[in-house]
């Protein structure tokens, strides 16, 4: 059997810093590498607080989502990087914006620094195509 590889690339989120893709599908699971705040158009970290900056890095990963036929309900493990761990908080407030329910496994670190003096940077795994959530509840 020969799985699929497949490049993502989206005009509609920042183009990469280094090289990598900005999402990799491989059979029916997407990876997306990390996402920060950038703006698409100035390739620059937007201005304002952490929770603009999550806001932004959101928002990108949204469109790369799509891109990969995926979508925030069907992100199956998210890894948030902060250059502060105290911004957690802030960062968990606008998560749950895009995040509504269902939520994903979840990791969070507080790293030494990140690419362009970000505050945080977002990477998710998420599911393509058709999918069927069971919940515990």
């Amino acid at each position: 059997m020969t799985l699929t590889r497949k490049l993502i690339s989206t005009k509609n989120a920042p183009k990469p810093v280094a090289p990598y893709n900005q999402a990799v599908v491989l059979d029916t699971t997407l990876y997306v590498s990390g996402v920060l705040g950038l703006d698409k158009d100035t390739m620059k970290l937007v201005e304002g607080d952490v929770a603009t900056e999550a806001r932004q890095a959101l928002k990108n990963l949204g469109y790369i989502l799509q891109a990969g036929n995926s979508a925030y309900d069907k992100v199956v493990k998210t890894t948030i990087f902060l250059s502060d761990i105290t911004d957690f908080a802030a960062v968990n407030e606008v998560y749950t914006e895009f995040f509504t329910k269902d939520f994903p496994a979840r990791s969070a670190f507080q790293v030494g620094k990140l690419p362009l003096n970000a505050r945080v940077e977002i990477e998710v795994i998420a599911a393509t195509g058709a999918v069927k959530t069971i919940c515990c509840h």
